[in-house]
């Protein structure tokens, strides 16, 4: 019906209200919440509106990866520091012990890395593997302000 009036943005909550409330929201492929989705996408806009609405910060989805990880997949890093001012953990390690800047890092994405430490992120913490965001590096860049920041 909304589509049919014009409306390009359309979502369908399963569930409805009261799924949302009791799970905060549907989880999506992967057991991402609406945030870590809105976030994967650089929708900053339905990410200021979720974080208004009060959804959980700490969660984390199937991979143990939490909202701000997924903004750092999106190559985002306003958005990555409005997740991280907003306190979404800055250096939640996931099921392997892999942290955002690890995973920006081993990605080549020099401007999340100069992001997440400029937020102050640890880039001396370890995998479970003992390897660090230092290792992990797969650019010059990446590896330039690594150096930098462990020194």
């Amino acid at each position: 019906m909304f589509v049919d009036f014009g409306f390009r943005q359309v979502f369908d909550l399963i569930g409805g209200w009261e799924a949302w409330q009791q799970h905060e929201g549907p989880r999506a492929e992967h057991g991402n919440t609406a945030l870590m989705t809105a976030a994967w996408r650089g929708d900053s806009a339905a990410v200021q509106s979720l974080l208004a609405q009060g959804v959980d910060l700490k969660a984390g989805n199937h991979d143990g990866n939490n909202a701000l990880w997924l903004a750092c997949v999106a190559n985002d890093p306003a958005l990555v520091t409005l997740l991280a001012r907003a306190g979404v953990p800055l250096d939640h390690q996931n099921l392997t012990g892999a942290t955002c800047l690890m995973y920006a890092a081993s990605s080549g994405k020099h401007e999340i890395v100069r992001t997440l430490l400029a937020l102050g992120a640890d880039a001396r913490l370890l995998t479970q593997d003992d390897y660090s965001a230092l290792d992990m590096a797969a650019s010059i860049e990446c590896l330039q302000l690594l150096r930098e920041a462990t020194r």
